[in-house]
């Protein structure tokens, strides 16, 4: 069976990256875990923008209206310092706010920072995108992406993407595998 091939935005979000003050680190974290993650084939666009509402919103209307990403995932730009505007703009594009995604990040990254409560992530759905903010840091977008796994690999705490795979495909999205030793995706059996 064939499976249309899933389009895929990363957007990072920094005023100093974007002006070169400093090597972008969230887009190469996220095409590196996506590599390993998602056995689907799947096609980037990428977007490296300052911490600004508008442009924030322009891009991510860009990506879903006019490329056709199914999935959005940004990085930076949701704590609370003044020019920590992406969840703001990500909620002004949305059509449906999927609270979920934001309430599991905080809680896995309290298992390593106490800071973790200061974040401000959210999800939305724009027609048949689903559009994630993630944190700014690598480390933590892989953890909050896969979830907490014991010293044998065992998963203790569900990451969040192991509910994208079957959220994309509640809202007609192409269907998407994952690498199950990276993150196990999570559908209903069929009965």
């Amino acid at each position: 069976m064939q499976h249309k091939i899933i389009k895929i935005g990363l957007i990072s979000i920094s005023d100093r990256a974007s002006q070169g003050v400093y090597e972008d680190k969230g887009i190469p974290s996220l095409e590196s875990w996506l590599k390993q993650a998602l056995k689907s084939p799947f096609q980037i666009e990428t977007r490296l923008i300052a911490d600004d509402q508008k442009t924030i919103e322009t891009t991510l209307m860009e990506l879903v209206d006019n490329e056709g990403c199914h999935l959005v995932l940004t990085t930076g730009g949701t704590g609370p310092a003044l020019r920590d505007v992406t969840p703001e703009a990500t909620l002004a594009i949305g059509d449906k706010v999927m609270p979920g995604f934001g309430e599991q990040m905080r809680q896995i990254s309290l298992n390593f920072v106490a800071t973790a409560i200061l974040s401000r992530q959210v999800a939305v759905i724009r027609k048949q995108c689903l559009i994630i903010n993630l944190p700014g840091q690598p480390k933590a977008i892989a953890q909050t992406l896969e979830g907490l796994k014991d010293n044998a690999g065992n998963t203790q705490v569900h990451g969040i993407f192991a509910a994208v795979p079957y959220c994309l495909d509640l809202i007609g999205a192409p269907f998407i595998e994952t690498n199950e030793a990276i993150v196990q995706a999570f559908r209903p059996k069929k009965k």
